[in-house]
C-alpha cells in the first residue's frame, strides 16, 4: 500500500472508533493505540491494526490522528519525551481532533514545524453518532498551503469540513461552540422545568420551541434526553463538556472578555460534575436545577 495511505490513531474511544471505522472504509491502512485493552480489541474488528507500542506506530504512518480527553495528554503524546514528532518522518502530518486549549495547540504546532511535520487542530462536532456515520463537522486550523493534502483524509470521516485559518483558530471556534451549547442546554433545562411545573408537558413545550424562533439544533441533539430524563444515553459526556467550558473560560479571561453568563453555566456544570454526574450525558446538568426547584422535567 502507498505509504501515504497509512494512518495512526491514538485514542479509540467513542469518537476514535467511528473515525477508525470510516478511515478503513475509505481505503486507508489504519494503526491504532489506546491504553484501554477492550478499545484495542474492538478496533481490530473494524479492520485496523492494534499497536502495543505507540513509538512503533509513529514510525510507520504518514498521518497521525489524536483523539484524547485532555490537552495534557495531547501534548505528551505529540511532543513529550517519547512523543510522535520524535519518530515521524519529515513531511508527515498530525491532526488533533481533540478539544484542546489554544496555547497548547499553537505550542505543538511550532514544535512539530521545527521537525518538518505539519500539525493541524481539527476539533469535531457531531458526537459519537456523527463519527460512526462519517458525518462529522470538522473545524480546521493550520497552514493553508498544506490543507489540501489532508482534505481527502478528513473527507473520509467528516461531512462538513471548514478551513478557518492559522493554527489554533479551529480550537477557538470549537470552544466558543461548546460554550454556547452548554448554555443552551442549561437554559432549556430551566425553561422546560418552568413550563412543566406550570402544567404543560415537556414534549409540547419542546415541539413549539422547534416551530418558533426558539428553534435550535441543541434541542434536536439533546432534547430527547431532557424530555425523557434519560441522562445515561450519553451524546456528550458531562465531564467533557465541563472541561471544554473551563478551556473557554481560560480563553475569555486571557482575552479580557466579561463572563457573566458563561460563569453561571460553568457553576452548574461544576456542581453536576462534583455530584457524581460526570459520566452521564451533558443534559444531566438539568438535575442541578431540578434539585434546587424541588421539581422535575419528567413528572415522577
Amino acid at each position: 500500500m502507498d505509504e501515504r495511505r497509512k494512518v495512526g490513531v491514538v485514542g479509540c474511544g467513542a469518537m476514535g472508533r467511528g473515525i477508525i471505522k470510516n478511515l478503513v472504509l475509505g481505503g486507508y491502512e489504519v494503526y491504532a493505540f489506546d491504553v484501554n485493552e477492550a478499545a484495542m480489541n474492538s478496533v481490530k474488528e473494524l479492520g485496523a491494526h492494534p499497536i502495543q507500542e505507540k513509538e512503533q506506530m509513529y514510525s510507520l504512518v504518514h498521518y497521525l490522528i489524536t483523539s484524547l480527553p485532555t490537552p495534557q495528554l495531547v501534548e505528551e503524546t505529540i511532543t513529550g519525551k517519547n512523543g510522535a514528532i520524535h519518530f515521524m518522518e519529515n513531511g508527515s502530518y498530525i491532526l488533533d481532533v481533540s478539544t484542546t486549549d489554544v496555547e497548547t495547540t499553537r505550542r505543538i504546532y511550532q514544535e512539530a514545524k521545527g521537525k518538518g511535520i505539519s500539525f493541524f487542530d481539527c476539533p469535531l462536532s457531531g458526537g459519537p453518532e456523527g463519527a460512526d456515520k462519517g458525518e462529522l463537522t470538522i473545524i480546521v486550523g493550520g497552514d493553508e498551503a498544506t490543507y489540501a493534502t489532508i482534505y481527502p483524509l478528513l473527507s473520509a470521516i467528516g461531512k462538513e469540513i471548514e478551513y478557518i485559518g492559522d493554527s489554533g483558530t479551529g480550537q477557538v471556534i470549537k470552544l466558543c461552540n461548546n460554550m454556547v451549547v452548554a448554555g443552551i442546554v442549561t437554559l432549556l433545562s430551566e425553561a422546560l422545568l418552568t413550563g412543566v411545573k406550570s402544567g404543560v408537558p415537556a414534549e409540547k413545550i419542546a415541539s413549539m420551541f422547534q416551530k418558533g424562533s426558539a428553534h435550535t439544533k441543541v434541542m434536536s441533539v439533546f432534547g430527547p434526553n431532557l424530555i425523557s430524563g434519560d441522562h445515561e444515553n450519553v451524546k456528550f459526556m458531562l465531564q467533557h463538556m465541563s472541561k471544554d467550558i473551563q478551556l473557554y473560560m481560560d480563553l475569555a479571561k486571557k482575552e479580557k472578555i466579561p463572563t457573566f453568563f458563561s460563569a453561571t453555566v460553568d457553576q452548574f456544570f461544576t456542581i453536576a460534575k462534583n455530584n457524581g454526574k460526570g459520566a452521564l450525558d451533558t443534559t444531566a446538568v438539568s438535575q442541578v436545577l431540578e434539585d434546587l426547584a424541588e421539581s422535575t422535567i419528567v413528572p415522577k
